[in-house]
């Protein structure tokens, strides 16, 4: 790794990953990474090519041709795909339904890893999804894994107007055999079930200064 830094933040569902990373990155004036928003471009994409996302292999050799390509923009990476960006599309529940499909593909996790690590190139990073710690930046300066209970996960999404259902969906990421959720063993959990977005934010922060003596 050169001089840039990688801040990761892992979890499950409704963790609150995306929320707090986009804020610790502005505080910092680093780029924010939400690799969840690239599988859901991923998904998007197979869906509208008509390709059936049960279909490792054929979601694998979509993966491995399609024109996608990394833009950062206002301080935060984006996945375009034929030079566009799905920013409304990729939030459907249709696709939130297709994205954990889609990613359990060992041959899209590889992809994903590969151009996740190719957003070092724009700056340090606050990377956040399931698996940056223990598999996409094992040499992370910091890892993060944010959690909660699974009945105020579950409170989130309903607030938010999801349907999504928090416990398959954990079962989904933590049974799957390529790059499953999981803590990595140096990262540094935090629990906000009892805590406001504004806590959590600021009590990563704390540790960033701690751990990386930024101020």
């Amino acid at each position: 790794m050169d001089t840039n830094i990688v801040i990761a933040i892992d979890g499950p569902s409704a963790s609150g990953k995306t929320t707090n990373a986009r804020i610790v990155a502005r505080a910092l004036g680093f780029i924010h990474v939400d690799t969840g928003a690239m599988f859901r471009t991923l998904a998007w994409y197979c869906l509208k090519k008509g390709v059936d996302v049960r279909d490792g292999q054929a979601v694998s050799a979509l993966c491995a041709q399609w024109n996608a390509n990394l833009e950062c923009v206002d301080h935060a990476i984006r996945l375009l795909v034929d030079g566009y960006y799905p920013a409304r599309e990729i939030r459907t529940a249709q696709v939130s339904e297709a994205t954990p499909v889609v990613a359990a593909a060992p041959k899209v996790r590889e992809w994903m890893k590969a151009t996740q690590r190719r957003c070092l190139q724009f700056g340090s990073l606050v990377m956040e999804g399931r698996d940056i710690g223990a598999n996409v930046f094992p040499e992370a300066q910091l890892k993060i894994y944010l959690d909660a209970s699974l009945t105020e996960r579950a409170r989130r999404r309903a607030a938010q107007g999801s349907g999504e259902d928090i416990e398959a969906r954990d079962e989904h990421d933590t049974r799957r055999t390529a790059s499953p959720l999981k803590i990595a063993p140096d990262a540094i959990v935090i629990n906000n079930s009892q805590l406001t977005t504004a806590q959590t934010s600021a009590l990563i922060l704390d540790y960033v200064k701690k751990e990386l003596a930024l101020t």
